[in-house]
């Protein structure tokens, strides 16, 4: 290579690097602040102030899905008015994932649990119920302890003032609390990353959506070819009228209506065919769409899963065995879940050596690898991230090893989780072991186990961080796998697409924050269901089981113990007979989902492999993808009818909207 053509190459591979970079661009990340903010104004009607939808909890989230539609239908135009006012297709894809999280931080298991959950023991104290005792572990930077602070938090305050310095340090405190833990997602997504998507060839089904959105935009084109094909519309459409008519008929009940669910279990009215209960078809228009794009034996083994752990209890009603919570469904999922986890990191283990060695430089890196970080940084953050939220939760009073099993539990959950988004794509939020987590530890070791001495600090500290078990707060790493994926696949460079996730998520804190806080204040948190609504009935259980603790400890659960056990055998024999029969049938990740969530996600999915099966059979592959469109349009005719137009209707409209609730999780 000459000399003269060196600085020309150079030229044109600082060209190429800039041109990856474009998408997080100044201006998109501010289009996505501000449309995070004029999101919070929405959210707060639908979810705190009037309750008729919970916008935060669809997958994605509704206030994403209507902004990526809106700056979609927009760009054409702003792009004739001027150049500066056009936006490119990354730009338009930052703005979509920044929002995914942003908006979910303000949800009702993450901002509205935690804001709901730290002041129970201060503002329901009586001289009966025993809070007041243990106020004293909980750190004051933690939560206000002014009792008039807490009070106008519940009933108001004069013109809805909110005191910010009682506020200032626990807010610090819970963002740093978020912002490590989502670190260590963040580290430990991006060392599997390339195990996933490059040797395992995952296909990140919801990547499909935006991406199809948005194709074309840059070329100037009005509509994208999805937005032309009658496929898609005919799939819309069927989401229009479904959705049109259960509002129509919560309204004028003389209007028909499918409904949204059938009670197949109410069929069975005798014992012990009355154990399968329950057993609904939830007509879930969203996860069809999407499931489409599943596997058709992920489709498959979710319901076939739940059919058989639904006949497992009646196996037991056969038998007279009948313990409450029989057959254990979360502890089994569970069990599966640290099995899962557990497999994944096995299977993955001589990569994730590989990217250690390079991390301390004993491998050379891959300087054209597109990384969301270095291995070196990715292990560093992750570090970083584990020692802070350890340090934080240690702090605030819980033991090692408590904080040790509990942070162990949780990160399996959200590693498989991460999986069954970059696998299935299954649009629900909730498909995980909610609450199992925190349980366990109580379920296998007793309660003795949280107070080994005389202090109370780390079961008070443990009831208190519940919100990261029965929230949902670890579930959006799937939109940390998720937004990696969309920045390949619009050409930008991972590394700055991990940025816009890291500043989602702290604007998307503070404002959530600010967003309750606002509202709670002015209109207290009382009179908007907030002690009878979401969290605080759980948390205020769950501090009652706390002194109960005092009078009388738990031994171990012995019978939920074996359903964790059994539900973590079940999914290590599926792992193997899948590494060692490559036809079988059943897919672990599936147990894991029919456990889990399966109550909701069986029946659609049955729906998607039987559609499939006789597509496949009848028509072949042509006609499998010519349909695709037409499925999706299904999920987006939900999302807009259900989620965008419904919700700013009834934002808008008044509480007369409240008859008719609409609930995506």
């Amino acid at each position: 290579m000459s000399a003269e053509q060196q600085p020309a190459q150079t030229t044109r591979h600082e060209q190429t690097a800039a041109a990856q970079y474009a998408g997080f661009t100044w201006r998109a990340l501010i289009i996505a602040i501000v449309a995070t903010v004029l999101a919070s104004y929405w959210i707060d009607k639908t979810e705190v102030i009037m309750l008729f939808t919970q916008i935060t909890e669809s997958v994605p989230p509704i206030p994403a899905v209507g902004f990526l539609v809106l700056l979609v239908l927009l760009a054409p135009a702003m792009k004739r008015v001027s150049r500066y006012l056009t936006l490119s297709r990354r730009e338009i894809i930052v703005v979509y994932v920044f929002l995914t999280v942003s908006t979910s931080m303000a949800g009702p298991a993450i901002i509205r649990f935690l804001i709901n959950i730290i002041p129970i023991l201060f503002y329901l104290a009586t001289p009966t119920n025993g809070f007041a005792e243990y106020q004293q572990y909980m750190p004051e930077w933690m939560v206000p302890h002014d009792t008039e602070v807490l009070r106008t938090l519940y009933e108001g305050s004069d013109a809805g003032r909110i005191p910010w310095g009682a506020w200032a340090t626990p807010l610090v405190a819970w963002g740093i609390f978020f912002l490590a833990f989502w670190l260590i997602l963040m580290g430990a997504m991006a060392v599997l990353r390339r195990q996933w998507s490059e040797k395992e060839k995952l296909t990140y089904p919801l990547e499909y959506l935006p991406l199809e959105m948005t194709r074309g935009l840059d070329t100037g084109r009005l509509l994208s070819d999805f937005f032309r094909n009658p496929i898609m519309w005919t799939g819309f459409a069927v989401a229009f009228v479904y959705n049109l008519t259960n509002i129509i008929n919560a309204y004028i009940p003389s209007v028909q209506a499918l409904g949204k669910y059938y009670d197949i279990g109410a069929l069975f009215t005798e014992r012990p065919w009355s154990a399968i209960r329950p057993l609904t078809f939830h007509y879930r228009p969203a996860v069809i769409g999407f499931g489409y794009l599943m596997s058709t034996e992920v489709a498959l083994s979710t319901w076939v899963f739940y059919v058989l752990v639904r006949l497992v209890a009646v196996a037991g009603a056969v038998v007279g065995y009948e313990p409450a919570g029989f057959p254990f469904l979360k502890e089994q999922s569970m069990g599966a879940y640290v099995v899962l986890g557990l497999a994944l990191l096995w299977v993955g283990r001589h990569h994730i050596a590989e990217a250690l060695r390079t991390a301390v430089g004993r491998l050379p890196a891959d300087r054209t690898a597109n990384e969301p970080m270095s291995y070196r940084l990715a292990f560093i953050i992750f570090g970083l991230g584990l020692a802070c939220w350890i340090g934080w939760v240690m702090y605030a009073g819980m033991n090692l090893r408590t904080t040790v099993v509990y942070l162990t539990l949780v990160l399996l959950s959200a590693i498989v989780y991460a999986r069954i988004r970059a696998e299935t794509g299954v649009p629900m939020i909730w498909a995980f072991p909610y609450g199992a987590h925190h349980k366990a530890v109580t379920q296998i070791f007793g309660t003795r186990w949280l107070h080994p001495t005389d202090s109370w600090a780390n079961a008070t500290i443990f009831s208190t961080l519940l919100f990261m078990s029965r929230g949902y707060f670890p579930s959006l790493v799937g939109y940390q796998v998720e937004g990696w994926r969309l920045a390949e696949s619009v050409k930008m460079r991972r590394s700055a697409m991990s940025w816009v996730l890291i500043f989602a998520l702290l604007v998307g804190f503070f404002v959530g924050m600010w967003l309750h806080l606002r509202s709670y204040y002015q209109w207290g948190a009382g009179g908007l269901n907030a002690l009878s609504g979401w969290g605080a009935g759980e948390a205020e259980q769950q501090y009652v089981t706390l002194v109960s603790y005092a009078k009388a400890d738990a031994p171990p659960d012995v019978a939920r113990s074996i359903g964790i056990a059994s539900g973590g055998v079940v999914a290590l024999a599926l792992v193997v007979l899948r590494s060692v029969f490559l036809r079988f049938p059943l897919h672990p990740l599936a147990y894991g989902m029919a456990t889990s969530f399966g109550h909701k996600l069986w029946a659609p999915l049955f729906v998607v492999w039987l559609v499939k099966t006789l597509i496949f059979r009848l028509s072949g592959m042509a006609t499998y993808r010519a349909l695709i469109p037409g499925f999706i349009g299904l999920a987006l005719g939900h999302f807009f009818t259900a989620g965008v137009l419904y919700g700013l209707v009834g934002t808008f409209g008044g509480e007369q909207f409240q008859r008719y609730g609409v609930w995506f999780g």
